[in-house]
C-alpha cells in the first residue's frame, strides 16, 4: 500500500451559485452558538452527491461541515437534515463512527432551509476510483472490503435501546412499508421518457417478505459515504449521510448498498454508472458480500432475489426523483441531465433479475 496523505483526502471545490446562501448571517448565527470560532468562514463546497448539500466551512480555527437539503421539490423524509443531525448525536456514543455534531437550525431566516453543522472528518473518500496517489493491492483491498462489511454489521448490530433510538420509527412492518412507498414516490416522480415499472413493483408486492429482525439501519451504506483514515487507508473512521437511517430490516439496508456494488464482470452499461472502487482486484462480488454478512449475523434469506431488487428499485426511484427535479427545471446541475437513462436501465435490470429468480 503506497498512499499520499496530502493528496488524497477529499477536497471542496467552489459553491455553485444556484446552492449559494447568506454566509454573514450563517457566521453570526454559528457564532451565537459555538464559542471560540475566529474570524468568517471561507464556505466551499463538496461537489459530490445528488441528494442532501455538504459545504465546509474554514474559519481560522476550526474546519466545519454544513448539511443541507437541495432547492426544489423534495420528499421532506428523504431530506429532513434536523433528523440526520439527531440520529448521530445519539449514535455518538455507541457507534464511534460519527462526526461530533455542534448545532442544528430550523429557521429558515438564517440561509433559507434547515440545516446542520459538525466537525469536519477528515480523510479519504473512496469514490468510482481511489484518489490519485492511493494505490492498494489485491490483497489490501480485498481487506478494506471486508472492514466495509464488518462496520456494517457493527451497526447492525447497536444497542438501539442504549443509544435512545427505540423511538426513531415504528420498525415493524418496515418492509411492507417500503414496497409501499417506494412504488408511490416512482408513480409521483415519473417522467414521460422513463419505463412504467409496474410490472417490478407488483412482483415487489407480491413477494414482500417479514423483516428478519429490526435493526438501526443506515439507508445509503456506501463506500462514498466511508472515510478513510490517511495515514491507513483500510481503517474506516467515519460512516457519513445518514439521511435515511431509520429501524427496519438489516437484509433491506444490505440490498441498499448491493445496489451500487458493481463489479468488474457487469455489463457496459452498468460498469458506466459505478460510483465506487467495487470493480477492483480484490473486491468481494455482491454474492461473496451476502453470505459473508449472513454468516457474521447468523441471517439466512429465504429468497435473495427480493432484497436484490428492492435495492435496484429504491435506487432507481432515488435518481427518477432527482432527474424529476432537473425535468422540471428545480435544477440547473448538469450532471443529472441523464438520470432518466440510469433509472430506465435500472428498471430493466430488475426485470432481468426477476426473469432469472424463478418466483412468478
Amino acid at each position: 500500500m503506497s498512499s499520499n496523505s496530502a493528496s488524497v483526502i477529499d477536497q471542496p471545490r467552489e459553491v455553485r451559485d444556484e446552492d449559494r446562501f447568506d454566509e454573514a448571517a450563517l457566521d453570526a448565527w454559528l457564532k451565537a452558538r459555538i464559542d471560540g470560532l475566529e474570524g468568517t468562514p471561507e464556505v466551499e463546497q463538496f461537489p459530490k452527491g445528488a441528494s442532501n448539500l455538504t459545504y465546509r466551512l474554514r474559519y481560522a480555527n476550526r474546519d466545519l461541515i454544513l448539511r443541507r437539503p437541495p432547492a426544489g421539490t423534495k420528499a421532506k423524509s428523504a431530506h429532513d437534515v434536523v433528523r440526520e443531525y439527531r440520529i448521530q448525536k445519539a449514535l455518538k456514543p455507541v457507534f464511534p463512527k460519527v462526526p461530533e455534531m455542534l448545532a442544528a437550525c430550523e429557521d429558515h431566516d438564517v440561509i433559507g432551509s434547515d440545516f446542520y453543522v459538525m466537525e469536519r472528518l477528515q480523510g479519504i473518500i473512496p469514490r468510482a476510483n481511489l484518489p490519485k496517489g492511493l494505490t492498494l493491492s489485491k490483497e489490501e483491498t480485498r481487506q478494506l472490503c471486508r472492514n466495509a462489511i464488518d462496520t456494517l454489521i457493527e451497526l447492525h448490530s447497536v444497542d438501539i435501546e442504549a443509544a435512545g433510538l427505540e423511538r426513531l420509527a415504528r420498525g415493524a412492518g418496515y418492509n411492507r412499508r417500503q414496497i409501499d412507498g417506494w412504488s408511490g414516490r416512482f408513480r409521483k416522480a415519473r417522467t414521460w421518457n422513463v419505463l412504467k415499472g409496474e410490472k417490478v413493483m407488483d412482483w415487489l408486492d407480491r413477494h414482500c417478505p417479514d423483516e428478519v429482525a429490526i435493526r438501526l439501519i443506515h439507508g445509503d451504506y456506501r463506500f462514498d459515504n466511508l472515510v478513510l483514515d490517511p495515514q491507513d487507508p483500510l481503517r474506516i473512521l467515519g460512516v457519513l449521510d445518514w439521511e435515511m437511517a431509520t429501524l427496519g430490516d438489516p437484509l433491506m439496508d444490505l440490498g441498499n448498498a448491493l445496489a451500487y456494488w458493481v463489479q468488474a464482470d457487469d455489463d457496459r452499461v452498468f460498469r458506466a454508472f459505478r460510483r465506487q472502487p467495487t470493480h477492483l482486484p480484490g473486491m468481494m462480488t455482491r454474492r461473496e458480500v451476502v453470505d459473508d454478512y449472513c454468516k457474521k449475523l447468523g441471517l439466512s434469506p429465504r429468497h435473495w432475489a427480493f432484497y436484490e431488487v428492492y435495492g435496484l428499485f429504491r435506487l432507481a426511484v432515488i435518481v427518477q426523483q432527482i432527474y424529476y427535479r432537473y425535468h422540471h427545471k428545480q435544477t440547473r446541475n448538469p450532471a443529472f441531465r441523464n438520470f432518466w437513462l440510469v433509472a430506465n436501465y435500472l428498471i430493466w435490470r430488475c426485470g432481468r433479475i426477476i426473469r432469472r429468480s424463478g418466483l412468478s
